[in-house]
């Protein structure tokens, strides 16, 4: 499993008109090529009377599925650009559908290219990217006389409380950036005098929002 990897926040959608032409985005977030595939043929069905809905889509870890297509468009003028903007903003798991009625204006394979690379854009933005973190649960089991210190503490820091349990001694749930569980647990023994238990627990992603000009840093 990857510590950290962007991708969208969902489904989402845009529309554009260049030179007449509409040109409509769709964008979800897919985890195997079938489900890429369905998105695409629902997409397909819902404008069955488009001119074109040219595609592309990032699959896997480590960007083992990538494909593109442009559906009667002239070639490389669709579909690679809209995997052009997907690797651009280091998007994983993530489709784009972009559907375009013709206007009667021809626009140039330039064109169809900023048509096509700024539909998808658009689209990228109105649903949203987010950052997934890994993040490993610590739980932390004190005194009722260190909860104060340790809620004040953790609220003042970086890690985030998942909850709090009140039972014969307070138990913290806190979610810790996985790798950095040593440098949590020393942190816990130094604030509690070494007056508190740790333990590890699951594993889950976090998901964070990032700002809409998000480059794939």
């Amino acid at each position: 499993m990857l510590n950290t990897y962007f991708t969208v926040r969902g489904d989402g959608s845009e529309q554009i008109v260049i030179q007449k032409s509409r040109f409509i985005g769709y964008v979800t977030r897919a985890e195997t090529e079938e489900e890429a595939k369905e998105f695409i043929q629902q997409i397909k069905k819902k404008h069955h009377d488009a001119t074109h809905n040219c595609s592309a889509y990032m699959i896997g870890e480590h960007d083992q599925i990538q494909k593109a297509h442009d559906d009667g468009e002239p070639s490389g003028t669709a579909g690679v650009p809209i995997l052009n903007v997907l690797k651009q903003k280091g998007l994983k798991d993530t489709v784009v559908v972009v559907t375009r009625y013709f206007g009667g204006i021809k626009l140039g394979a330039g064109g169809l290219i900023r048509a096509y690379s700024s539909t998808t854009s658009e689209a990228l933005h109105t649903t949203g990217i987010v950052k997934r973190q890994l993040m490993r649960t610590m739980n932390v089991t004190a005194d009722y006389s260190l909860l104060g210190k340790l809620e004040n503490e953790l609220r003042s820091s970086t890690y985030i409380i998942k909850k709090i349990e009140y039972l014969e001694h307070v138990v913290i749930e806190v979610y810790v950036e996985e790798g950095n569980e040593d440098i949590f647990s020393t942190w816990i023994v130094d604030l509690t005098s070494d007056q508190a238990t740790i333990t590890s627990g699951d594993v889950s992603y976090m998901e964070i929002d990032v700002t809409p000009d998000h480059k794939g840093e």
